[in-house]
């Protein structure tokens, strides 16, 4: 017996001495520091203190250096993880946990980067190598120690308190060997019924073995010997042995039974939390997260229709409104309050911008027509038929405030006049938080026509009604004409608040080409207090050089417009009865974390069935979420770099954009 046990020492000790081949064990030491993680877009990178504990094999990290006797804030085991240098810099490295997890550090310069990289690859092969010899010596182990207990039968009682310690004492060295007991859970993972399969196999081995024993056990003496078949000791091990086997078999019974768990479509807020986390990880943002714009193949046909539904249960939310109203001070700005959930629209302002596109048509005629003047008048067209569609259903309701880093992406594909496919694809970004930035862009793939714009919309409060300024300017670009048009967007108003509130615009707009000098001017008028219409304009278009009015226009914008010609000839403009294009939207399952519909999928169904509570609750998520990615970007110094935009003397430009795209941008809206 002796024997065999010094035979499995030398063995241990042999694996021992290759795994320590492995690593050099100056580098296997214990390190802490403080070191930037990035946590997610919102934070960004974030000092954290971590602990490298070598003989674990743990990386753990703490958010102070005082918390250090605190439960850590987040910890990865080390065996089979991979250490690698980032090439965005010479202090990033990522760490690849076997589990799946990730660190993201930045170390203070390529020195200090080295030293961590080199001490954490150690203690990574040390527990990587660990793993792969422990799995073998658990086997033999396992063997060793059932022949050991069968041979208890026939030793003397001096000896079998001897074996006992240095069952013991190998229990510890296998221990060690094998490393942390947390090196199970990296082991790769099989299928289910593998798994069951497998422990099968291992129940039938030590069924075999309990057999054996029981034999052994029957073949001693009843009496006389220092040791018999009737000792409490030996009766002991028998039945424990007996009652372990029927355990196992019991529960691989329930096992092999048991159906797996049907996940809920409707996740919990912790679940979204979690998954909050996630999206955050995903889209980067506080270094330049340039991302390639979504596939235009992966979209379908968009089956989203809002339909135009009263707010229910007015009265019931009429305190809310009230209690609101109190806080409130007449011209305060509204961008840093939190509006009650149940007057939200379902959707985004970024999808809402989107929806000015509802005739693509009209747009990609502009450019056809030959005469300046002519295609002024078909911009002033398109242009008034582009508000109906994003005005949804009677009653006037808010879209979601877009959270920072957040997009929505689009298209709309239609029959040219030569019947060849035509396509304008549409990406929107929420760039900045305070000011509440949302940056879009419509354009064709070989960018014959683009059109940029970063609108900050700022709300304030008017006693009985709500007004939203849209700040910025838009630009239409048509390149084999190098002609550029730049205009601005009217403000939108909802009115009545306490009962059923409606929306109207109200604004003066001015459409200018520089290069040809032609101009439109718009009024939207709101509705005066007494009489008046709703939802009237008044329209000029005329040759700012040479003063002649090419056309008036007047009438309503969500229903019929007439254009009048200085010859004296007419056109009318229903836009009631032109084509609405729907766009192409890749469902939500495809979408990215951070994309409008996904983001804020778990807010639409609770609107959908009516459940204001679980809305506003998931609602309140992602606003905090945000808010506290702005205090930690403040902290930190740190601007928020957006996807698909760039910052160009304060205007946001689509990142294939020249520069210079937005010098008559930045000049007209200094005027």
């Amino acid at each position: 017996m002796d024997k065999s046990l010094n035979e499995f020492d030398a063995i241990e000790e042999a694996k021992l001495q290759k795994i320590n081949k492995h690593s050099n064990p100056n580098t296997r030491v214990p390190m802490e520091g403080l070191i930037l993680k990035f946590t997610n877009v919102v934070k960004g990178y974030q000092y954290r203190w971590f602990v490298l504990n070598p003989e674990s094999g743990t990386l753990e990290y703490f958010e102070k250096e005082e918390h250090k006797k605190l439960k850590p804030r987040g910890s990865i085991h080390l065996a089979a993880a991979v250490v690698s240098p980032s090439e965005e810099d010479s202090q990033t490295f990522i760490i690849s946990a076997a589990s799946g997890e990730l660190f993201k550090l930045r170390a203070a310069d390529a020195k200090e980067r080295q030293l961590w990289v080199d001490r954490i690859r150690s203690t990574a092969e040390y527990h990587t190598a660990n793993m792969a010899q422990g799995q073998t010596a658990l086997v033999q182990k396992s063997q060793s120690l059932a022949t050991d207990q069968l041979s208890i039968l026939s030793v003397s009682p001096t000896q079998k308190g001897s074996i006992v310690t240095q069952h013991s004492t190998h229990k510890d060295s296998f221990k060690k060997s094998k490393g942390s007991h947390e090196n199970l859970h990296y082991i790769k993972k099989v299928s289910r019924d593998e798994t069951l399969t497998e422990v099968k196999d291992y129940l039938l081995e030590a069924e075999d073995y309990a057999r054996h024993l029981e034999d052994k056990i029957l073949a001693l003496p009843v009496s006389g010997h220092y040791i018999n078949s009737l000792d409490s000791d030996i009766l002991m091990l028998k039945a424990t042995a007996a009652a372990t086997l029927q355990c196992i078999q019991d529960c691989i019974n329930i096992l092999y039974t048991a159906e797996l768990p049907v996940r809920s479509t409707v996740q919990t807020l912790d679940e979204q939390v979690v998954n909050k986390s996630a999206i955050l990880r995903l889209s980067g943002g506080v270094m330049d997260d340039s991302e390639p714009l979504p596939d235009p193949e992966e979209e379908v046909l968009d089956e989203v229709v809002e339909k135009d539904t009263e707010l229910e249960g007015m009265e019931e939310h009429k305190s809310v409104i009230l209690h609101l109203l109190s806080q409130l001070k007449l011209g305060m700005d509204l961008t840093k309050v939190v509006l009650p959930t149940f007057i939200l629209e379902k959707r985004s302002l970024l999808e809402m911008f989107a929806d000015y596109m509802c005739h693509p048509d009209l747009f990609l005629k502009i450019p056809e027509i030959t005469e300046p003047d002519k295609r002024m008048l078909a911009v002033l067209e398109w242009y008034l038929s582009s508000f109906h569609v994003g005005k949804q259903g009677s009653v006037a309701k808010k879209p979601y405030n877009p959270i920072i880093g957040e997009t929505f992406h689009c298209s709309w594909r239609l029959r040219g006049s030569d019947e060849k496919q035509q396509t304008i694809i549409y990406t929107g970004e929420q760039v900045s938080h305070h000011p509440p930035i949302s940056a879009f862009y419509f354009g064709s793939p070989d960018g014959k026509v683009k059109m940029n714009a970063s609108i900050y919309t700022k709300s304030k409060f008017m006693g009985m009604s709500i007004g939203v300024s849209m700040i910025g300017k838009v630009k239409l670009s048509f390149e084999e004409l190098k002609e550029d048009y730049i205009f601005g967007m009217p403000s939108a108003y909802a009115r009545s608040i306490l009962s059923v509130p409606w929306m109207e615009l109200g604004d003066k707009v001015t459409i200018v080409c520089e290069k040809t000098g032609y101009q439109a001017s718009i009024v939207f008028h709101t509705k005066p207090f007494y009489g008046g219409k709703l939802h009237h304009i008044t329209a000029e278009a005329k040759n700012i050089k040479t003063g002649e009015v090419i056309c008036k226009a007047q009438g309503e914008w969500n229903n019929v417009m007439e254009l009048t010609y200085p010859n004296g000839s007419t056109k009318t403009l229903d836009v009631n009865l032109l084509d609405v294009h729907r766009k192409y939207v890749r469902p939500v399952e495809k979408q990215k974390e951070y994309e409008s519909r996904k983001l804020w999928l778990h807010v639409t169904k609770a609107l959908s069935l009516g459940d204001i509570n679980t809305a506003t609750e998931h609602k309140k998520i992602l606003e905090e979420i945000q808010r506290e990615g702005e205090k930690h970007r403040r902290d930190l110094n740190i601007k928020y770099s957006a996807k698909y935009f760039k910052n160009v003397d304060g205007i946001w430009l689509f990142k294939a954009l020249p520069d210079d795209f937005a010098s008559d941008i930045k000049k007209l809206s200094a005027t």
